[in-house]
């Protein structure tokens, strides 16, 4: 009697467990379909999955990702596509390449869609699939050898082919190199060639003529008063340089000025260079920005003082000149 008793209230058990998961997921269900149930051997068919229900980030759809049976592989899990229908619920659609190298009826391996704690089945499907017809299988002879045509590139090996773009321009890095430096060992055995073609002004006709040059580029009047301070001061360094050895491109301020002091060709002239490097440094230094009328004089000071320490003019004999006459 108790041994009935058991027995009934296990299967009422039973049946409840079974009821409350059918009815955990009720909107929920997972549909298989194929485009063909009927396969040749070695070819492919579609497996469509199709999943409605309610919306769980957190849910899994478990698929099988290499075989649905031991002779029905999978060549592709093509990407899933998801539908959003509103109130909680989505709509996931996915299609599945399935091929088959062996003639059978293969029943199909089911899709499970797991929620919380609930899990749900898809239907489960049956392939069939047929033989290769041996008509097929026949195999032909070998055909016979033609001629192809070839271009010139198939007489190349393979890694000029395929990084000529990369060996051209070795090449004419290479090539550039060689011409740089042949150039470069002329020009040093013979550098006065280049001398003689261009020949150099004196150090005061370049003085002037590069002074010329900076007054008309009018840098100041277009606000660039430190470009103006900066070549002004180089054309009178470079003008010390050649004209006194003196080396003024490598001197600050101070020491251009104590070699113009200790120079005795230079030192009355050097109240001209006083004002010229006092205001260029402030201009480049400082980021003072000079008048206009500071500007035109510390040009007339540099023009002054090229102009005082150019070199003398040799004397000429005078052609016309009387002879001196002679008292004894």
């Amino acid at each position: 009697m108790k041994t009935k008793i058991l027995l009934r209230i296990a299967a009422v058990t039973a049946l409840l467990s079974v009821g409350l998961t059918s009815v955990a997921l009720p909107d929920s269900r997972v549909t298989l379909q194929l485009d063909s149930a009927h396969l040749l051997m070695g070819k492919a068919t579609t497996l469509h999955l199709n999943l409605v229900g309610p919306r769980d980030e957190k849910a899994q759809l478990i698929v099988p990702q290499d075989t649905f049976n031991a002779k029905v592989e999978v060549m592709k899990l093509l990407k899933a596509d998801t539908i959003d229908h509103g109130n909680g619920r989505w709509e996931i659609n996915q299609d599945i390449l399935l091929q088959s190298f062996d003639s059978g009826d293969y029943r199909l391996a089911p899709v499970y869609y797991i929620s919380g704690g609930d899990t749900i089945s898809s239907n489960r499907l049956v392939l069939r699939v047929y033989p290769v017809a041996k008509d097929s299988l026949t195999l032909n002879d070998f055909a016979d050898i033609s001629d192809v045509d070839r271009k010139w590139a198939d007489y190349l090996p393979d890694f000029i082919v395929d990084y000529w773009g990369a060996i051209l321009i070795a090449l004419l890095l290479i090539g550039g190199g060689i011409y740089g430096y042949i150039f470069y060992m002329r020009r040093k055995k013979n550098p006065e060639v280049e001398e003689k073609k261009v020949p150099l002004l004196s150090p005061y006709d370049q003085a002037m003529t590069d002074l010329s040059a900076l007054r008309a580029r009018n840098l100041c009047e277009r606000g660039q008063e430190k470009e103006y301070y900066s070549v002004l001061t180089d054309i009178l360094r470079n003008y010390l340089m050649r004209r006194f050895g003196i080396n003024a491109m490598e001197m600050t301020s101070t020491q251009i000025l104590k070699a113009l002091r200790d120079n005795p060709d230079t030192r009355l002239s050097k109240k001209y260079m006083d004002q010229v490097l006092e205001i260029a440094d402030f201009v480049k230094f400082a980021k003072v920005r000079p008048l206009p009328v500071d500007n035109v004089r510390t040009y007339d000071n540099a023009v002054s003082f090229v102009e005082n320490t150019k070199p003398a003019p040799e004397p000429q004999p005078a052609d016309n000149a009387e002879p001196v006459e002679n008292k004894n």
